[in-house]
């Protein structure tokens, strides 16, 4: 599964890089999405389940953008992440890395969703890369690390 996780990996990075070119935020958040979903099934690929959650939710979350947003659509991703968190620490019993992954995703939904400054989303979005840089990292993600090592 690792060859075929890390190609996964690879196109989410080619995508990330187109998506970060676009000057319209709409075509932007679809190929983000396209990118985010496919590290996401690279993560799930290497077992990583946290961060293809994130990474899934995250894409979902860019769709969803493109028409809505606002508090109830803040407030259902963040109680998502928030419910893939327990439901893997708790019933799952996956160890304490998750919360690094679960902790990336949330900074991205909420300033994503809610952040109105620029300055402020890069400050709190280098956090989340930082933080999923060493997640990626701890899971043996080539890809993943090359992903957040781009943004």
């Amino acid at each position: 599964m690792l060859p075929i996780a890390e190609v996964f990996g690879a196109i989410a990075v080619i995508f990330n890089f187109v998506g970060y070119r676009q000057d319209d935020i709409n075509r932007y958040r679809f190929i983000s999405a396209i990118a985010l979903l496919s590290v996401s099934v690279h993560f799930f690929l290497l077992g990583a389940m946290a961060a293809g959650v994130g990474c899934m939710l995250a894409c979902i979350r860019n769709i969803v953008a493109i028409k809505y947003r606002g508090l109830p659509v803040l407030l259902s991703f963040v109680f998502a992440n928030l419910a893939f968190f327990f439901y893997e620490l708790l019933w799952l019993g996956h160890d304490w890395t998750i919360v690094i992954a679960y902790a990336s995703s949330l900074i991205f939904t909420v300033g994503s969703i809610s952040l109105t400054s620029a300055k402020r989303i890069r400050q709190w979005f280098i956090l989340a890369e930082i933080l999923g840089l060493m997640y990626a990292i701890m899971v043996g993600s080539i890809f993943g690390t090359v992903f957040n090592i781009t943004n």
